[in-house]
């Protein structure tokens, strides 16, 4: 594993969830011994300049530009100290919770460029996810947070529900390349060591399924994890739900898909229907 990827971070937007994202990231730092880094973004906008000389006479556009651009300064200025009081607010609450090497961090750009000037640093990334007002009106994961778990390779935490300390977690495993890098990543981590995993496999009629977990089983093991192994049948997304309800599974693990099926299964309407009909934190491992 990197060892220069050993932050933490936290994105705070003052969302609904940012104080559960503020408190699932305090409980990986503390897990795993990490600084926690609490990250606020601000999103850089611009207005729109437009050829008015014509209309309303080129003084009068001059005058216009320059209130243009003494508001958007202003703008600036009133988004920065509203992330700085964010930032106070989630630092504030992150020590309440038990942080100790904690930092705070305040970029301006684009969310994923932003993030990917800083991926290197990067061993986990909180942040929130799909809330059920915006799934009212959009089955899709928003432009914004699904940009930006197609640019980043850092596992992603997506947070939507308030925090509850994790006792019980599901990983999704079906065999493949992307499951399987999942599942040595888990192995070899001390986060979920005397915490029962639940290796779950979907899948028809295969012949090896009962291989497949035995041999992702034995692994799990070996690195010290304790196991409960299940093969169901049915549509994943449908019964992954349904199990994770009726486990009270508390975070549920998936390895990325190939690029080709990426958008369809992780980035689709099954990713956020299942983190909205789950209820339930969704981690993704890169």
């Amino acid at each position: 594993m990197d060892t220069n990827r050993n932050t933490i971070l936290a994105c705070i937007d003052g969302s609904q969830y940012s104080e559960a994202v503020c408190e699932y990231a305090t409980w990986i730092s503390n897990r795993l011994s990490l600084p926690l880094q609490l990250f606020h973004n601000i999103a850089k906008t611009s207005a729109p300049v437009t050829d008015l000389s014509g209309a309303i006479g080129l003084n009068s556009q001059q005058q216009l530009m320059e209130e243009l651009t003494e508001l958007e300064e202003a703008r600036a200025k009133i988004l920065l100290q509203q992330g700085k009081l964010l930032l106070e607010a989630a630092k504030g609450h992150a020590f309440s919770k038990g942080a100790s090497n904690l930092t705070t961090n305040q970029r301006h750009g684009g969310l994923s460029e932003s993030l990917l000037e800083i991926e290197d640093s990067i061993r986990v990334l909180v942040l929130g996810g799909v809330s059920e007002e915006s799934a009212d009106t959009s089955p899709n994961l928003s432009t914004n947070l699904e940009s930006t778990i197609r640019a980043l390779h850092s596992p992603i935490l997506l947070v939507n529900n308030e925090f509850r300390e994790p006792k019980r977690v599901m990983l999704a495993y079906d065999g493949s390349a992307a499951s399987g890098k999942a599942l040595d990543m888990i192995s070899k981590s001390p986060l979920f060591v005397g915490i029962p995993i639940h290796l779950v496999t979907v899948g028809g009629q295969q012949a090896n399924l009962e291989t497949l977990q035995a041999e992702a089983t034995k692994k799990l093991e070996q690195g010290g994890h304790t196991v409960v192994s299940k093969i169901l049948r049915g549509r994943a997304c449908d019964v992954l739900c349904q199990y994770q309800g009726e486990e009270d599974i508390d975070i549920t693990l998936m390895g990325s898909f190939s690029h080709s099926r990426l958008r369809e299964i992780i980035l689709g309407s099954t990713t956020a229907k299942m983190l909205l009909k789950a209820n339930k934190p969704l981690w993704l491992l890169r």
